[in-house]
């Protein structure tokens, strides 16, 4: 047995199997794909890699484990493979290019049973007696034990938000994972927390919220991650980039190609290699534009085209960042009060007060370069009958 040191969690302990699955090129590629997207332009310490996320996956998978009397060996075992590998699927910038993915290849980053069944890593779970098909489907959360990788409340969730917090240092990230994983258990096939894991829960959810506006939706993370996109995106409609392939990559890789393209995604490189980004023309909620602005996520390239031939300019030049219906999952997980089963938003005050607060954070952005900011600005108020509304000036939206 070996162990090496995280800071986050302290001395993970590595097993033969674990070892060996650590060093095949498939998990030495997550080494090279970024936890956080292009947050470090915003947070220069948030270069954390989705490898050192998946030790720590592994490692409370295993605490958690640990503790369930009813497993066997090989099924705790099972799962912490499966907590090793569940993101071996995630393609370059980790997040930003799943969409993209998706469209073009039908799959998710859960969806790597192909992944599992070739090359050496195939082999190392051949060789050990571990089904591919088992193991995506742990991770897929479709199994009891899968619970714990991917529910309600589960351990992803729990390495992620201390572990980001940490290497951002954005102090939001306090969550006493310890103590949520000890008031965890399987309670007719669902996992549940007890009573005394409602307040872990709580700063769990608290935790989520307060980092969703500050790292994972911060505006200039969203510009850059929406020039990136579109910048792949026009990679693989030139057929430079293979959408089959893009999962396979790497940041750097994928940057590189970007990055020497002689037209539009070129161009989106040197701006962001520069930290020369699109400014928000605008960036509002649901308060000032409805729930109605949702309509739009399907035909966003044809909303780009028609403010930029209000503006006068080319369609590259206006970027519609409009995020998905805001959902807060973990309000479902099951807890275990006083022998009674609740929903956690039921039993606790402060769960419940979350869901209005959650919707409150969302924000749908219009991106253009500076130049064109006011005259994009104006088009697409006038294009998604953007409310007037008092407005409260705050020090990022000087910043821009």
């Amino acid at each position: 047995m070996k162990v090496i040191r995280d800071p986050i969690h302290g001395y993970i302990e590595l097993d033969p199997l674990t070892l060996s699955i650590i060093d095949s090129p498939q998990m030495q590629r997550l080494r090279r794909i970024g936890q956080l997207g292009l947050s470090n332009l915003v947070y220069p310490g948030a270069n954390h890699s989705r490898f050192e996320h998946s030790l720590g996956v592994m490692h409370l998978a295993t605490m958690l484990t640990e503790k369930i009397d009813t497993l066997n060996e090989d099924e705790k075992q099972e799962l912490r493979v499966a907590a090793l590998l569940h993101d071996v699927g995630h393609g370059p910038f980790s997040h930003v290019t799943e969409n993209l993915t998706k469209t073009y290849t039908r799959q998710r980053h859960e969806d790597v049973k192909e992944i599992l069944k070739k090359g050496e890593l195939g082999e190392i779970l051949k060789d050990n007696g571990l089904n591919p098909a088992s193991i995506e489907d742990h991770i897929q959360g479709k199994t009891d034990l899968g619970k714990i990788l991917n529910s309600e409340i589960d351990v992803d969730r729990m390495d992620y938000l201390v572990r980001d917090s940490h290497y951002t240092g954005v102090a939001f990230g306090l969550v006493d994972h310890v103590r949520l994983i000890n008031e965890m258990k399987f309670y007719e096939n669902n996992l549940v927390v007890t009573a005394g894991g409602v307040k872990a829960a709580e700063s769990l959810l608290v935790s989520r919220f307060l980092m969703h506006p500050s790292v994972y939706y911060h505006h200039v993370s969203r510009i850059a991650e929406t020039m990136i996109t579109r910048a792949v995106d026009d990679l693989i409609q030139k057929k430079t980039l293979d959408p089959f392939e893009l999962r396979r990559m790497d940041d750097p890789r994928v940057f590189e190609m970007i990055r020497n393209d002689d037209g539009y995604a070129g161009e989106l490189a040197h701006r962001l290699d520069n930290r020369k980004l699109y400014k928000r023309a605008l960036y509002v909620g649901f308060d000032e534009v409805g729930e109605g602005a949702l309509k739009h996520r399907k035909n966003i390239e044809r909303v780009e085209a028609e403010i930029a031939d209000d503006v006068g300019i080319d369609p590259e030049y206006v970027l519609i960042d409009i995020p998905r219906n805001p959902e807060i999952a973990e309000m479902k997980a099951l807890v275990k009060v006083n022998n009674r089963m609740l929903r956690l938003d039921e039993a606790s005050n402060v769960v419940a007060t979350l869901e209005q607060a959650h919707r409150d954070n969302w924000k749908m952005g219009v991106y253009t370069p500076k130049e064109y900011r006011d005259d994009v600005a104006k088009a697409a108020r006038n294009f998604f009958e953007v409310k007037r509304t008092m407005k409260q000036f705050r020090l990022t939206d000087i910043e821009g």
